[in-house]
């Protein structure tokens, strides 16, 4: 305004003199109710901010941190994904990626984000003990279904049992092998076992497609076709 001072110029710095107080406030606000775990409050004054503020890493990396909280983590990983290219060597958001796909069962993706991470810092140990443990259970899932192209369902089902032994925290690991052990028992003509193991899948998910289907093969097998 001092070096070119005119009335429509003067109009648009108050404009956004205004708008930039009020995202302070909206900022503050956020802060406070993050601070106080009130996570939906803060993503809702995070939207607002970032409606305006769209390059704003460390912003979508709280608003991430806010939906890890609020149990929506497929929200948090866009967000950090994000964060991750807006920030130079942001290895904090790759490990929490990496982490996150983790959680989720997604041990491939898991896998490929925490290397973006060591390719930055080959030296980052809350990476590197990330990475030790996805390869690890990516190799015996990869060498398990490998066995079960091959007709070694012997094989396949001591592979899974590794990967229950390799993962024993995150739930859905053990009810991903347990599945797939399910199947092997069935296609290997062991229809006890298979409907003892199909059953413990489908009591923890009465939808799962494949189990009903290996259940149901094990059912014939025993002439149970009311079942």
């Amino acid at each position: 305004l001092k070096s070119n001072p005119s009335n429509n110029e003067e109009k648009e710095a108050q404009t956004q003199l205004t708008k930039s107080d009020e995202l302070q406030r909206l900022h503050s606000q956020a802060l406070s109710a993050y601070r106080q775990e009130d996570y939906e409050a803060a993503i809702s004054l995070l939207d607002e901010i970032l409606a305006v503020c769209v390059w704003d890493a460390e912003l979508r990396e709280l608003r991430a941190e806010c939906y890890i909280k609020e149990g929506e983590p497929s929200k948090a990983i866009s967000d950090l994904k994000a964060a991750a290219k807006l920030k130079n060597d942001n290895t904090e958001a790759f490990y929490k990626i990496s982490r996150i796909y983790y959680q989720l069962g997604d041990h491939e993706l898991s896998l490929s984000e925490v290397r973006e991470c060591l390719k930055l810092d080959q030296d980052h140990k809350q990476c590197f003990s990330l990475y030790k443990q996805v390869k690890k259970l990516n190799k015996q899932i990869e060498s398990a279904e490998e066995f079960i192209r091959e007709g070694r369902y012997e094989d396949a089902i001591s592979k899974y049992d590794s990967v229950m032994k390799t993962e024993p925290e995150v739930p859905i690991y053990a009810t991903r092998a347990k599945e797939r052990i399910c199947h092997c028992l069935s296609k290997n003509q062991q229809p006890t076992e298979a409907i003892k193991v199909c059953t413990e899948v489908l009591q923890l998910e009465p939808t799962n497609v494949n189990a009903l289907k290996d259940r149901a093969e094990a059912y014939l097998l025993e002439d149970l076709y009311e079942e």
